[in-house]
C-alpha cells in the first residue's frame, strides 16, 4: 500500500486524506497543533462553557467539492440549507431590506432576487442586474480587464452608483473576498459570482453550520481515515522534508523522528510552507513570490444578551463597522428565551483587529443597538472575542497572478490550501477543491513507474 504524508490538518488537509484513503493509500496527516481545523475551527470557551467558532462561516450550494466532502464522511446533516436564496440586510441611512430569491429556475431566481431588494432603487437594480451578465460575459471571453483590475475599478467601468456598491456589491465582495473592494480582484469576484448566482437556484442557497465549526467536519474526517487505515497524529511539528533523487522520501519532525512517505502534500500557510521547502524548491519560479503574500484578518465577537434580540438566523449590517450577525440560538437549535447567543464579523477588518478586546465588544453592541430596537434594552452578559489575524492571503490583483500550482519542482511533492491557485477565492470551498486536486496529482504521480517518473 502506497504511503502519503499529508502535512496540515485543515479543510485542505484533511479532504486530501480522505480522497486518497477512499482510494485505497495509506494516509498520515501531521497537525502541528493540538486540533484540527487549521484557521477553521471551534472551540469551548472556559468563562461561558460555549462552543464558539474562530468566525462563523457560512457554505452555499455552489460549494460543491465541500458538500461532496462532508457527504463522504457522513457529516452533510449538519448542516441546514436555504430553502431559497434569502439575505436580510438592515443599513443605517436607507432602513431594512432583503435578496429575497422566488423558487424560480436559475437566472429568473437571481432576476426575482435583485428587484425585491428595496435597498436599491428600480433604475439600480435593473444596472445590477445588466453589469451581472456583463461580468459574466467578461468571464466566458476570459477579458484581461478581470485579472488586472480591482472589484472598484470594475464596477466603476459598468456604471454602478456609490450606494449599489455601498448596499449590494460591496458586502458580496468583502463576505466571498475578505478584502476590501478597492483591493480585492476582480477575478475571483466573478468567479463567485457565476458559481453562486449564475449556475442554478440551488448553488445560491446559503448552508449554515447548526454545530461549532470543528465539530463539523473535524471529527468525522478523522474517524474517516482510522476506518480506512490512516491515521492523524497532532502535536506532530514537521520541520523538513527528505529528498533524495529529487523526490520526497520521508518528512522530519520537530523530535527528530521521520515518517517514511511516497508522495507528500503540504496544507499549509504560505509563512509554515516557507519554513519547511528546500531553498531549490522554495526559489523556483511558481514559489519565488511566497514570502510575499500579504494576509488579512477575520475578527468576531460572540456576544450572549440576556435576550432576545435577533429574530432571523442571521443579518447583514450596513453602515457600521459590523458586517454580519449571526443567531447562534436559531442555528444550533437552542431553545432559551432568556438569552440569546450572536455571532458577529468583521471581514478584512484590518483596524479591528489592533483593537483592544473590549473596544471591538463595545463597538458591535453599539451597532446593533443603532439598527436593532430590541438590542437597545438588552444586556450582554457574556462576550468573546476572536482575532483570526492571517484568516486568508490579500486576493489582490497582483497576488492573484502569483498563487501557485498544486504541483512543485519535486515530482512527487503538492500542494494544498485556499491560497493555491484554484480560480476561487481563498475560502472553504477553495481550501477542499485544493484538497482534492492535490489527491488526483498523487495518484497519478504513484501510478507512474519511478523510472518514467524521475
Amino acid at each position: 500500500m502506497r504511503r502519503v504524508a499529508i502535512i496540515g490538518g485543515g479543510f485542505a488537509g484533511l479532504a486530501a486524506g480522505v480522497e486518497l484513503a477512499a482510494r485505497g493509500y495509506r494516509v498520515t496527516v501531521l497537525e502541528a497543533r493540538a486540533r484540527l481545523g487549521g484557521r477553521a475551527y471551534s472551540f469551548r470557551d472556559d468563562a461561558s462553557g460555549e462552543i464558539v467558532d474562530n468566525g462563523q462561516h457560512a457554505l452555499m450550494g455552489c460549494y460543491r467539492h465541500t458538500l461532496a466532502f462532508l457527504d463522504r464522511i457522513g457529516a452533510a446533516h449538519k448542516l441546514a440549507r436555504q430553502p431559497n436564496l434569502y439575505v436580510p440586510m438592515i443599513d443605517v441611512h436607507r432602513g431594512a431590506g432583503a435578496i429575497a430569491c422566488a423558487p424560480l429556475p436559475s437566472p429568473l431566481h437571481l432576476l426575482s432576487g435583485v428587484l425585491r431588494y428595496a435597498l436599491l432603487t428600480r433604475t439600480e437594480q435593473i444596472r445590477a442586474l445588466l453589469a451581472g451578465m456583463r461580468i459574466m460575459t467578461m468571464r466566458r471571453r476570459h477579458d484581461s480587464r478581470l485579472g488586472q483590475c480591482t472589484v472598484t475599478e470594475l464596477l466603476a467601468v459598468l456604471g454602478q452608483s456609490a450606494n449599489a456598491r455601498r448596499v449590494f456589491w460591496d458586502p458580496v465582495t468583502v463576505a466571498t473576498l475578505n478584502e476590501s473592494p478597492d483591493r480585492a480582484a476582480a477575478g475571483p469576484f466573478a468567479e463567485v459570482l457565476a458559481r453562486a448566482f449564475f449556475r442554478s437556484r440551488e448553488d445560491s442557497q446559503f448552508l449554515l453550520p447548526t454545530v461549532g465549526l470543528s465539530d463539523l467536519y473535524t471529527d468525522d474526517a478523522r474517524q474517516y481515515l482510522a476506518r480506512h487505515g490512516g491515521a492523524v497524529m497532532l502535536r506532530s511539528q514537521v520541520v523538513t522534508l527528505s529528498l533524495r533523487e529529487g523526490m520526497v522520501t520521508a518528512v522530519r519532525l520537530r523530535d527528530g523522528s521521520e515518517i517514511e512517505t511516497d508522495a507528500c502534500i503540504c496544507a499549509v500557510p504560505p509563512p509554515a510552507l516557507a519554513t519547511l521547502l528546500p531553498d531549490a524548491v522554495r526559489k523556483a519560479a511558481a514559489l519565488r513570490a511566497i514570502d510575499t503574500f500579504d494576509s488579512c484578518p477575520i475578527v468576531s465577537a460572540h456576544l450572549w444578551f440576556d435576550r432576545p434580540i435577533l429574530s432571523s438566523a442571521f443579518l447583514g449590517l450596513l453602515g457600521t463597522t459590523t458586517q454580519w450577525a449571526f443567531n447562534r440560538n436559531q442555528l444550533v437549535g437552542a431553545i432559551n428565551d432568556e438569552q440569546q447567543g450572536i455571532s458577529a464579523v468583521i471581514s478584512a477588518g484590518r483596524d479591528v483587529v489592533e483593537w483592544p478586546a473590549a473596544q471591538i465588544v463595545n463597538t458591535v453592541v453599539a451597532d446593533l443597538r443603532t439598527l436593532l430596537p430590541a438590542a437597545r434594552t438588552a444586556n450582554v452578559v457574556q462576550s468573546v472575542v476572536v482575532k483570526e489575524k492571517r484568516a486568508t492571503v490579500s486576493v489582490t490583483p497582483a497576488a492573484e497572478r502569483l498563487r501557485p500550482p498544486s504541483t512543485t519542482s519535486v515530482t512527487n511533492l503538492f500542494l494544498a490550501g485556499d491560497w493555491i491557485n484554484t480560480g476561487l477565492p481563498p475560502t472553504i470551498e477553495s481550501a477542499v477543491c485544493s484538497g482534492q486536486r492535490a489527491a488526483a496529482l498523487v495518484v497519478r504521480n504513484l501510478q507512474v513507474p519511478r523510472s518514467a517518473a524521475a
